[in-house]
């Protein structure tokens, strides 16, 4: 039997089931505990995976400049996972980043060997002050945080830019 994976960006239709995919991850301590406020806030940062329709998983990419920009918030439903819905979820961050015109991207975690297989490298958290300085200096774990720091460059691997569609495009006579 075969399955339909789809990668699209978010909409606010989706707030609440990221929101319940997010929770029980966040309730272990594997990702940060974001609520149903600062998911609409960022909303636009949400690549989510449906398969066969149904909800599967969820990415959040965050940009600190035209360098560097984060995978975030990557869970994906346990009945989902070993289907290359992460895969599908990163991938489509590394796609949908690079066409913006960022080079490098970078995430904290604890499944190293998942980001190693995809073309990570381990790198020091020292490098990476944008987020330190900003995001885990706030964090409950920053004086004893145990996750690794992965990063790739993706500028290389996707040399077409994106074609942005315009939101308005009017001509005049």
């Amino acid at each position: 039997m075969s399955h339909q994976i789809t990668v699209r960006r978010a909409s606010v239709d989706d707030v609440e089931g990221i929101y319940e995919m997010l929770k029980p991850f966040a309730e272990k301590d594997i990702i940060l505990q974001r609520s149903r406020d600062n998911i609409f806030q960022h909303l636009q940062e949400f690549l989510v995976a449906d398969y066969d329709g149904a909800l599967a998983g969820v990415v959040c990419a965050h940009i600190y400049g035209k360098n560097l920009a984060e995978v975030r918030s990557l869970v994906v439903d346990p009945v989902c996972q070993q289907h290359g819905v992460g895969r599908l979820l990163v991938e489509g961050c590394e796609r949908w980043l690079a066409g913006l015109g960022v080079t490098k991207i970078f995430a904290l975690t604890y499944v190293t060997g998942f980001f190693i297989k995809q073309g990570y490298r381990i790198v020091s958290k020292e490098s990476l002050p944008h987020k330190v300085w900003t995001v885990c200096v706030h964090c409950a774990r920053f004086a004893d945080c145990d996750e690794v720091a992965v990063e790739k460059t993706v500028a290389e691997g996707f040399d077409q830019k994106m074609n942005m569609m315009p939101i308005i495009e009017v001509e005049e006579r």
